[in-house]
């Protein structure tokens, strides 16, 4: 699907997305991703395709007045909805930049998170590659996806989370190939990138195995 017609999926469906992102589940999975970035009042933390902003009361609580919050996202849907989130809180230090996450328009951050994108990057390992230029030696990345479990357990969650690919990913009705194992394919690539250049590296497991948090260290130079 092209760039404007992934902008016109997510317009349409913005409102919607935000009630889901913020689902009590949902939310829990959110925390685990902020917590494993080990944020300190302070902090400067970008969020790749933040969507609706549905991570930014947890990241901000972490970084503390002191600290700032950049959430970076093409669709001016999604964003229109992370704007109403920060002007009803009232949040100075949260900033939403309008820009795609395989090449994001900051310099420089303490930790990076991407939650629930990777999967609409046509190459994710490139661009967690591009996420960790911008970080500073020391500093965490964390990456919160949900994909096809391989427990024998979730082989009934995994049935319905193909449908649910299916119905909501931006021209995945009319897919002949299954969005879901391009899914799958584009979190190992992202993972790969992560794990590569990356220390102290974690991952988290919930939900039966179909969501995970990948999350790593960029190394800090020897003196």
């Amino acid at each position: 699907m092209t760039n404007s017609g992934v902008e016109r999926f997510y317009r349409r469906i913005a409102p919607r997305y935000d009630l889901l992102a913020t689902a009590p589940v949902v939310r829990r999975w959110r925390e685990t991703a902020v917590e494993a970035l080990d944020l300190s009042p302070g902090d400067t933390v970008v969020e790749m395709g933040c969507g609706t902003g549905a991570n930014f009361p947890p990241l901000r609580e972490r970084v503390g007045s002191e600290g700032r919050v950049v959430g970076i996202d093409r669709t001016q849907g999604m964003l229109a909805q992370a704007r109403d989130r920060v002007e009803r809180a009232g949040w100075a230090n949260v900033s939403l930049v309008r820009g795609d996450a395989t090449s994001p328009p900051v310099e420089a951050a303490d930790a990076v998170l991407g939650s629930f994108v990777v999967g609409l990057l046509d190459d994710p390992g490139a661009a967690v590659d591009r996420w960790l230029d911008v970080l500073e030696p020391g500093g965490r990345i964390a990456i919160l996806e949900a994909g096809r479990s391989d427990r024998s357990a979730a082989l009934p969650l995994n049935l319905a989370f193909r449908a649910f690919v299916r119905a909501s990913s931006p021209g995945g009705l009319t897919r002949w190939r299954s969005p879901a194992r391009q899914l799958d394919r584009k979190i190992a690539a992202a993972q790969d990138a992560l794990v590569a250049r990356t220390v102290d590296r974690r991952h988290e497991a919930a939900a039966l195995g179909l969501v995970g948090v990948t999350s790593g260290r960029s190394p800090v130079d020897s003196p």
